[in-house]
């Protein structure tokens, strides 16, 4: 087993009274992918962001995140500033949104060589340049001037990807990468993600909806409901013994090839808001007649399933 980069451990985040995320655990080792799916609202993006530290001055963090060893929680920003880019990188949702829209591309990325080493103008502009290159967009030098808007979703994406992999972090957090992106382009970002983490070792966060992009990339898989962690197994095991319900009802949502039914099985309801999550909540609470049916194929599969 490779060595363990970032390590989670009992990690919660508060609002007020209320816990947006609870008691997750889980390791991400080097050169490892690592998918974590569930709803809107499951906490998969807030715990990304409390490992970035990036919270809201409105919530509490607490528990620990190990990165190689050293406990982030409660470190200082000015410490924290050289862990992000340098050593954890983190492609956000939305390109439109995440890059500045009146700076050209790369200048942005170029930034990130100005803030984490000592380089000139000049040499930040020319490895800003060789970061485009290296993820795959035609004409890098020209680009490079281009303004965000001028480029296309899956070229803003790739940007975003140089961003983060600048300063050759060791870990890349990628949320949501392949949102809004026609299936030809999501494959070409799900390449690059991969040739990236076979050629310089980066163990990758990956966020998603989709559980069929997450088979495609993922060494592991993290299910997240109503901000806890309900199962995390080998991509293998997930998708073929899936042991909590709500895996399972997320997995017969998906469409399969050459089965023809009328409308798609649908999960009933809706994630619950913060306040009202009881102590103990659990998908039970959300779908009783589902869990128990989900509970009875378990048991006849002779699978066990994970209380949460």
């Amino acid at each position: 087993m490779s060595e363990v980069i970032l390590d989670i451990r009992n990690m919660n985040v508060a609002l007020g009274p209320h816990l947006a995320v609870k008691d997750v655990n889980y390791q991400i080792h080097a050169g490892e992918i690592l998918g974590i799916v569930g709803e809107s609202g499951c906490g998969k993006s807030l715990t990304s962001l409390a490992i970035m530290g990036l919270l809201d001055n409105k919530l509490n963090l607490s528990g620990e995140i190990l990165f190689q060893g050293e406990n982030l929680v409660g470190m200082s920003e000015a410490h924290y500033q050289r862990v992000r880019g340098e050593g954890i990188g983190m492609i956000f949702q939305e390109p439109m949104t995440a890059l500045n829209p009146v700076v050209t591309v790369g200048e942005q990325v170029a930034e990130m060589f100005l803030v984490h080493e000592n380089v000139s103008k000049a040499e930040a502009m020319n490895r800003a340049i060789e970061m485009l290159k290296q993820v795959h967009i035609p004409f890098a030098e020209k680009r490079a001037k281009a303004y965000p808007h001028e480029l296309s979703g899956g070229m803003r994406q790739r940007v975003m990807i140089a961003m983060a992999l600048a300063c050759k972090p060791k870990v890349l957090i990628a949320d949501e990468p392949t949102t809004a992106l026609d299936v030809t382009v999501q494959a070409q970002v799900l390449d690059l993600l991969e040739e990236l983490r076979e050629t310089t070792g980066t163990a990758i966060q990956f966020i998603s909806h989709s559980l069929g992009v997450v088979s495609q990339i993922s060494d592991r898989v993290m299910v997240m409901y109503a901000g806890q962690v309900v199962e995390l197994a080998d991509v293998n095991d997930i998708f073929d013994n899936p042991q909590h319900p709500y895996t399972q009802a997320l997995l017969d949502t998906i469409p399969r090839v050459g089965v023809d039914i009328e409308r798609l099985p649908a999960i009933p309801g809706s994630v619950p808001p913060l306040d009202q999550r009881g102590e103990n909540y659990t998908f039970r609470d959300r779908c009783p007649d589902l869990f128990n049916h989900y509970q009875q194929v378990a048991k006849e599969r002779n699978l066990g399933i994970r209380s949460k």
